[in-house]
């Protein structure tokens, strides 16, 4: 039962609308490895969210578009400059260098998740590279727009690419209230790996190059990797679904208000604090073991994350206020 579990938004299941776009992707042939129609008309629809000419590439998996991403801003060099808690660092396996040899992650200090400007003036001096920023960050902070251009303007200085990790890049732009491009083009990023298997899809993610041309030397390596899909309409349809009216949107502001109600009660329990702020839809509590246990033994996913007493609960668009609310009474004795 999702409703029992808040371990992370991906086990939520694919949006009625999202569904439907599958159905009606097939219903017949297409011309496949994203010769269709529904794959042809993502760039203009995609373009119109940012307010720019973009190239998007649909991938299957996270993992697989922050190293397509990454691989491809690669000439400027192989190191690749992060938080210390990114994704592409602790938990992708080093997958970057799968497409690059020589790639590897460089570990950037910052509080809550946030890479801090100041201490990356060492890293920028050495040779050029990427800095890869993750938006919304693995504590469920956000940056704001000045705060990515505080990154991206020295680093662009440098010669280094710009990549942003947006797993939950909705998330953050819920959260803001902004325009997509406020805390991505405009704000000096490259390339976005931008996530929507969190926020509703079944399966897609989607590399999206601010520099259509960029996006060419990719070509060989998709193919290479196994990420140039024959039946590349069920990901386009996903995605078209999702920006279509605004379903991105809609859902993430959904998961993130969960979160705050989630957060607020939880922190009026005793013993519980909440150790990040909650801009989006991640929620760091730390609470008594007895209460981890009665929750546990109440059919409730809960893991420790680090330390014993710390957890991470993740609302996602199909948590309702009746879920949050029953996760509430039965962390009662």
């Amino acid at each position: 039962m999702t409703g029992l579990d808040f371990t992370s938004d991906n086990v939520a299941g694919v949006h009625p609308e999202i569904m439907a776009a599958l159905a009606r992707a097939d219903a017949g042939p297409a011309p496949s490895y994203g010769a269709d129609d529904i794959s042809a008309r993502l760039d203009d629809l995609v373009g119109a969210v940012f307010g720019v000419p973009v190239r998007v590439l649909p991938a299957a998996s996270g993992t697989a578009a922050n190293a397509l991403a990454l691989a491809a801003l690669a000439g400027r060099g192989r190191r690749i400059l992060c938080h210390e808690t990114a994704h592409i660092r602790v938990a992708e396996e080093g997958a970057p260098g799968f497409y690059v040899d020589g790639a590897r992650c460089v570990p950037l200090s910052g509080a809550d998740g946030l890479i801090d400007p100041a201490g990356m003036a060492d890293a920028l001096a050495g040779p050029g590279g990427i800095l890869s920023i993750t938006q919304a960050t693995e504590r469920g902070t956000v940056y704001r727009p000045e705060a990515i251009r505080a990154l991206s303007a020295p680093a662009r200085r440098s010669g280094f690419g710009v990549h942003m990790d947006g797993a939950r890049f909705a998330n953050a732009v819920a959260a803001l209230d902004c325009r997509p491009a406020e805390i991505s083009v405009a704000a000096g990023i490259d390339v976005l790996s931008l996530g929507a298997s969190k926020d509703g899809t079944l399966n897609a993610e989607a590399v999206i190059f601010f520099d259509p041309e960029a996006a060419e030397a990719l070509a060989p390596l998709r193919k290479r990797s196994g990420h140039l899909y024959s039946k590349m309409r069920y990901l386009s349809a996903q995605l078209e679904a999702w920006f279509a009216g605004g379903l991105w949107l809609r859902l993430a502001r959904h998961a993130n208000a969960m979160a705050r109600r989630l957060a607020d009660r939880l922190a009026a329990l005793p013993g519980v604090a909440l150790l990040a702020p909650v801009d989006a839809n991640l929620v760091f509590v730390s609470m008594p073991a007895a209460l981890i246990s009665r929750l546990r033994s109440r059919g409730y996913a809960v893991a420790p994350r680090g330390a014993e007493d710390t957890v991470r609960l993740v609302p996602s668009y199909a948590t309702s206020e009746a879920d949050i609310d029953a996760l509430l009474a039965a962390a009662r004795p």
